[in-house]
């Protein structure tokens, strides 16, 4: 069984999450490497893991303040995805090891970024790891019924903010 829980590691000027990601064999494309569009798809998992609040008996970590279903009245919208590719991700059995930290919370607002790096050894492993791809999400928090921006809460603000570190530069980026 795989631990699916976050870790939590130094970056950036902030702290970053260590969410563990599984592929699956569907993940993979005909070049025998992960998607292009399925990185999309392991993003939003971490995406998910770090903001929504568990259900009982599950593990999540700190940032993870967010009602989630319809019920909660609340979405969370993408604005605005940008991913550059360093390496294809090859199939394995260990989890990747997807960081994730804020470099804004804006008015209702947050820009989610990541590093998608290989599988860590352990939480103590100091070889350094293959960087895969390196991504930034605009998220809009919004009313579900009116489809209005919500403000960010103080709780969340709380949640998110040892997390808030730079924003990753981009190679190719105009």
């Amino acid at each position: 069984m795989t631990d699916t829980s976050a870790a939590v590691g130094v970056a950036h000027g902030g702290e970053r999450l260590h969410v563990p990601i599984p592929l699956r064999w569907g993940d993979l494309d005909a070049f025998n490497h992960v998607n292009n569009t399925a990185m999309l798809k392991l993003l939003e998992e971490a995406r998910v893991r770090v903001f929504w609040r568990p259900a009982p008996g599950e593990d999540a970590p700190p940032t993870a303040v967010l009602e989630s279903g319809l019920h909660a009245g609340v979405l969370t919208l993408i604005a605005r995805q940008e991913i550059e590719y360093y390496a294809p991700v090859p199939y394995g059995r260990h989890p990747l090891d997807v960081q994730l930290w804020f470099s804004r919370l804006g008015g209702s607002s947050i820009e989610v970024c990541y590093d998608v790096c290989s599988p860590r050894a352990s939480a103590t492993d100091v070889d350094p790891q293959t960087v895969y791809a390196r991504a930034v999400t605009t998220v809009v928090k919004v009313d579900a019924e009116t489809g209005r921006p919500l403000r960010l809460s103080d709780e969340e603000r709380a949640a998110w903010s040892p997390y808030l570190g730079a924003s990753p530069s981009f190679t190719y980026r105009r």
